[in-house]
């Protein structure tokens, strides 16, 4: 399995972004944590994921984990999983610790939950129990055995299908997806960019607060 490019990399920093200004709109036809932040998005990402569900076939729908997600709560995921990283691995200098961190968190310039531009998501059928993905749906590198990564040998075939097929029906929406996270799908963001050869971003960090009704 090749080592993708991670999302601290120097080369998605450099990324121009030139925020277009689309409003967080709420994902209210979805399954997911209703009445809160998470289930919020920028208007073009919305549009997406509306397509891509339309794509997939009867009897399978997608079930949002989290949309949106405030920079406090993203820099409290890089602490709290960083701080488990230097006690499993005492070995490492600081840099490789944040480098490995990034397989799971991004660095808060470049976090497309915080710009209102990725999605957490999984496959539900039509009684709305989640379908096998391989392995639970935010499980770390190290809980999982590298089975969150997308293209992680060793997935029973069934898991690798549905995985398969959401890729399909997200890549043909637009939405580009994190390697080292089967779930995490991206439209906008820097990384987004990078994958795309897009010119330049076209979400950057917002505030709930202020750009959502």
């Amino acid at each position: 399995m090749p080592n993708p490019t991670l999302i601290g990399d120097p080369q998605v920093r450099l990324v121009p972004l030139q925020d277009d200004g689309d409003p967080l709109v709420e994902l209210t036809w979805i399954d997911g944590p209703a009445g809160t932040a998470a289930r919020h998005v920028r208007a073009g990402l919305a549009d997406r994921l509306v397509a891509a569900q339309r794509a997939l076939p009867d009897g399978l729908r997608l079930s949002l984990s989290e949309g949106y997600r405030p920079v406090a709560s993203q820099a409290e995921i890089i602490a709290r999983y960083t701080s488990s990283l230097r006690a499993r691995r005492p070995d490492l200098a600081p840099w490789e610790i944040v480098e490995l961190s990034t397989r799971y968190v991004a660095p808060l310039d470049v976090a497309p939950h915080v710009a209102g531009a990725a999605v957490d998501l999984t496959l539900v059928d039509a009684r709305g129990r989640e379908v096998d993905m391989g392995c639970p749906l935010d499980a770390t590198p190290e809980e999982s055995g590298g089975t969150c990564y997308f293209a992680a040998p060793g997935i029973a075939p069934a898991a690798r299908a549905y995985r398969d097929l959401l890729a399909r029906a997200l890549t043909q929406a637009g939405l580009v997806n994190y390697p080292t996270e089967w779930w995490h799908w991206s439209y906008g963001d820097r990384y987004w960019a990078l994958v795309t050869g897009a010119p330049h971003a076209l979400y950057g960090p917002v505030e709930r607060s202020v750009a959502a009704a």
